[in-house]
């Protein structure tokens, strides 16, 4: 059996309960090195085989879980944040399908979580955001067309802009051509939960001079919106007045 697990936003003790039973018994795992705390694979059995996927190809990542399944092995694939998230997971599943290997996906706790929780906000506030945008600038990579920043921008909605911090300028300038003001509240998290982590409080238009000045260069999400700012409506959940299915209304 190969388990894709989440191994949370940094800070060892974020993994799930289930994720870190997973890693006490596995015989083998994976680990994505360039984005998971090593400290994790400190609860790792002595005589369990690890393996840095920032050097692996694809092919060589499935022919360990392949080598691992012919000797009755059970393989972790440790993902950073939440597999479903830019994990590339589908092509390994699929890849193991083929192959006729059972797998399962422990989920994780992402990095878009754990920066709202350093940042000590609400993504969802009443009369400013009901929704979340997850993106990311294309860069090496494409985005769909449909999927330009701009195009994405033009909900004025909260956004969590992942894999861009390298490209800030040219960031900055979608989510203004898309139709946030460059004074909307914005914010960089460098690597969130980590014990180096970082929080930088800016605007749209401030963000590539704000990481300059903090030699923030990758790792970091970047949230934008309002949900930043101070203005927002009381949720209705709790308010007197409205009634629910567990409480009268007060007059």
């Amino acid at each position: 059996m190969v388990y894709f697990v989440g191994a949370g936003c940094g800070a060892p003790d974020l993994i799930t309960v289930r994720g870190q039973s997973l890693l006490n018994r596995a015989d083998v795992i994976i680990y994505a090195g360039s984005l998971v705390n090593p400290a994790l694979l400190e609860s790792a059995r002595p005589e369990c085989r690890i393996y840095n996927s920032a050097e692996m190809t694809l092919d060589e990542v499935i022919a360990v879980m392949q080598q691992a399944e012919d000797a009755d092995l059970m393989t972790v694939r440790l993902h950073t944040g939440d597999p479903c998230l830019y994990g590339a997971i589908r092509e390994q599943m699929d890849a193991l399908t083929k192959r006729g290997i059972s797998y399962e996906i422990c989920p994780g706790v992402s990095s878009f979580c754990g920066a709202a929780a350093a940042l000590k906000t609400e993504y969802t506030l009443p009369d400013v955001s009901q929704t979340v945008i997850l993106t990311r600038m294309a860069g090496r990579t494409p985005v769909p067309e449909r999927e330009q920043i701009r195009l994405l921008a033009s909900h004025q909605t909260t956004m969590v802009i992942f894999l861009s911090t390298g490209m800030l300028p040219a960031l900055s300038a979608e989510l203004i051509a898309g139709g946030y003001p460059d004074s909307t509240p914005a914010a960089i998290v460098y690597k969130a939960s980590w014990p180096d982590e970082k929080i930088c409080r800016c605007t749209v238009g401030t963000l590539a001079e704000t990481a300059e000045s903090k030699q923030i260069r990758k790792t970091a999400l970047i949230v934008v919106g309002n949900c930043l700012g101070d203005d927002y409506a009381l949720s209705k959940l709790y308010d007197p007045a409205f009634e629910t299915e567990f409480r009268k209304a007060q007059s």
